[in-house]
């Protein structure tokens, strides 16, 4: 699947909101992977992202004018490609998106004006690597399927995407709430660096820093699970955490070249 923008239409329509499924089973039957082929399919990754983000992790998201309620939209969506994770029925009828992200290639990103990480990040440092870099964002899993499944989904799809593509290079910012005030955030910040930093010259600065001096960096925290799929995958910590204030999270920047891709995803992008 080369580069693609199938999903330039979706801030445009103003028609059928979906209204998000939930899976009364923690450990579905069959998980099934695709990417968004139409407008509908798009809107039920932006579904799920709010499911998610605004109403779990309570952040203020901003959209653009007479957006769908009920969805997280925004200007970069209509330039990247989505994936769909579902867990379908036992019939074999596609179900309910359970997880998903979006990515922007290269060539989509000029078409943009830049990636989202560019609006939090100052990534001059990571200038040399931006033809073969893609970024993924938006990622997230509905809570009731975040044993490990979809995660494992979620790789599988991009790193086939990446061979197809062919990048070698995965960047993105991991979200983190600050509903605590950002102790969490900054103890969590702490113990990946510690274990997790990349190299000097793939270091970023955040446009607004969480101010981790000032906050607890000695709690004995976990990594939610999509950052522990990440560091496992071997992704890289580019440096300090940013403050969204809109939706109030920390947010990590993380790097992850396929060549330290654990090998069954490998295969995959080899």
């Amino acid at each position: 699947m080369p580069d693609m923008n199938r999903s330039q239409i979706v801030t445009r329509a103003r028609s059928h909101t979906p209204t998000l499924q939930t899976s009364e089973r923690a450990v579905p039957a069959r998980l099934s992977v695709s990417w968004a082929s139409s407008e509908a399919e798009v809107r039920e990754a932006q579904a799920l992202r709010y499911q998610v983000f605004a109403v779990e992790m309570g952040a203020r998201l901003p959209t653009p004018r007479n957006a769908p309620t009920g969805l997280d939209i925004d200007l970069f969506d209509a330039y990247c490609e989505h994936v769909l994770v579902r867990a379908d029925g036992e019939d074999g009828e596609p179900g309910p998106v359970i997880g998903t992200y979006r990515v922007l290639t290269p060539a989509a990103a000029k078409r943009a004006g830049g990636l989202y990480s560019d609006t939090e990040f100052d990534l001059t440092r990571l200038r040399s690597l931006r033809p073969r870099v893609a970024e993924i964002g938006r990622s997230c899993v509905h809570a009731d399927h975040r044993g490990g499944g979809a995660i494992i989904a979620l790789w599988g799809a991009l790193a086939e995407f990446m061979a197809r593509n062919g990048l070698d290079t995965v960047i993105g910012c991991a979200s983190v709430s600050m509903r605590d005030g950002g102790h969490f955030a900054a103890s969590l910040w702490r113990r990946i660096a510690d274990t997790h930093l990349a190299p000097i010259d793939c270091r970023v600065r955040p446009r607004l820093p969480l101010p981790i001096a000032h906050l607890r960096q000695d709690l004995v925290v976990e990594p939610p699970a999509l950052i522990r799929g990440y560091l496992r995958c071997g992704a890289r910590l580019m440096g300090e955490p940013a403050w969204d204030p809109d939706f109030n999270t920390a947010d990590l920047p993380l790097l992850l070249r396929t060549a330290d891709l654990p090998a069954r995803f490998r295969r995959l992008a080899g």
